[in-house]
């Protein structure tokens, strides 16, 4: 079997078991399996594929028309540019949580005097960099990501912010090696991770933003979702309780002994929770909340300011 028969036949397995984008699941698999970039492929489409390579491809293809996400199938997927682990322990880092990450960049930007560190250097010297400036400037900015899961959003802000220091946290500490890999693996020399259920680690201590990407799917509808994620992604990482919203009222409850004032939450929502939570945020002392939709025009965002009550 050729290259191009290979490939062919992967594409017609995946739409026949009805595999979302077939033809492009297949040839990432291809890919991955060759290590074969498209220029190579075509040069090469009508030469016989080595015997390993074609049943190692095939035996992928079979687990992917079985609706194992492709992520975990290669072992990564790629966030804010930057290369993530990912597998069963973990959500599958997605694009649309990418727009949190570009509020949470442009906000600090904005507060912040620090030069942007996305120049060209190694990632020690950025550290170093942003480390001594901020000492320098006595302003430095410190972020908590809460529900961090694979770690996505706190090694994007270490990686890409302004921030002298960042912690991930999360409750299971199967998420957090992958989190602390993925850290790891970007070079993060600004990042840690604790286990934690919400705050209970960060006893007293405050932050100048508080992210974060709680379980917000209502208990009742885990079932009718995609095989990929009703399936195989941690129950835990998805289930928001009977409402979905569980685990905003308690991120909204606890976070004001958490951040200093004028410090900012930026949490992802579920598409029709924006209201609600906004309520939350309002009834808590948040001001300046704000909801912001993805590409596909859904609440997916929501931010707001702590201002100590006495102000």
């Amino acid at each position: 079997m050729t290259f191009r028969e290979c490939l062919k036949a992967g594409e017609r397995e995946l739409a026949a078991a009805g595999v979302p984008e077939a033809a492009l699941d297949a040839w990432y698999l291809l890919e991955h399996v060759t290590e074969l970039n498209r220029a190579h492929y075509f040069l090469r489409q009508n030469e016989e594929i080595p015997a390993g390579q074609e049943e190692a491809y095939r035996a992928l293809i079979r687990r992917r028309a079985d609706r194992v996400p492709l992520q975990h199938l290669t072992g990564e997927t790629e966030f804010m540019g930057l290369p993530f682990a990912v597998d069963a322990r973990v959500l599958i880092p997605r694009q649309d949580t990418e727009k949190l990450v570009e509020l949470v960049l442009d906000w600090a930007q904005a507060r912040e005097t620090l030069p942007h560190v996305a120049d060209g250097k190694t990632s020690g010297e950025r550290s170093q960099r942003v480390l001594d400036r901020a000492q320098k400037e006595e302003a430095p900015l410190r972020a908590l990501d809460l529900c961090t899961g694979s770690g996505c959003i706190a090694v994007s802000l270490a990686q890409l912010g302004h921030f002298v220091s960042v912690v991930g946290a999360d409750l299971s500490e199967e998420a957090l090696t992958v989190a602390r890999e993925n850290g790891r693996r970007n070079g993060c020399e600004n990042l840690t991770f604790r286990q934690s259920d919400l705050f209970q680690a960060f006893a007293g201590e405050r932050f100048e933003v508080i992210t974060a990407n709680p379980p917000y799917i209502p208990t009742a509808e885990i079932g009718r979702l995609m095989p990929e994620v009703r399936d195989h992604d941690p129950r835990m990482a998805l289930d928001g309780r009977k409402d979905g919203l569980y685990f905003y009222r308690r991120l909204a409850a606890e976070s004001p002994e958490h951040l200093i004032p004028g410090g900012r939450i930026f949490w992802e929502i579920g598409w029709n929770q924006g209201e609600d939570v906004r309520r939350m945020l309002t009834e808590a002392g948040f001001t300046s909340v704000e909801i912001f939709s993805d590409d596909a025009g859904l609440d997916r965002v929501i931010t707001g300011e702590w201002k100590c009550l006495t102000d």
